[in-house]
């Protein structure tokens, strides 16, 4: 049986989605201009807004990894669908 997934969980992905595509970039970009502090605070200011996203994210749908942000609790919700990829 398959959950209905709220738009909102699309939305929280598309943009966790092109914040990793912006990290990535600058990530290759800071490997071979590691003193542009303008990048390097880009770089910061995205890792920021991607942490608060999967803050928000966790509580509502879930963990994102096996290791997410989310606490635990009293039962182990990694396996429990949908997972990030399957939506």
């Amino acid at each position: 049986m398959s959950k209905v997934v709220p738009r909102e969980y699309y939305q929280f992905m598309q943009e966790m989605q092109a914040i990793d595509f912006v990290l990535v970039e600058l990530t290759l970009y800071l490997d071979t201009h590691p003193d542009d502090a303008q990048a390097l605070a880009q770089f910061q200011q995205f890792q920021r807004r991607k942490q608060a996203l999967m803050q928000q994210f966790e509580p509502l749908f879930g963990p994102l990894h096996e290791y997410g942000n989310s606490p635990a609790g009293n039962r182990w919700a990694w396996a429990e669908g949908p997972w990030p990829w399957q939506v």
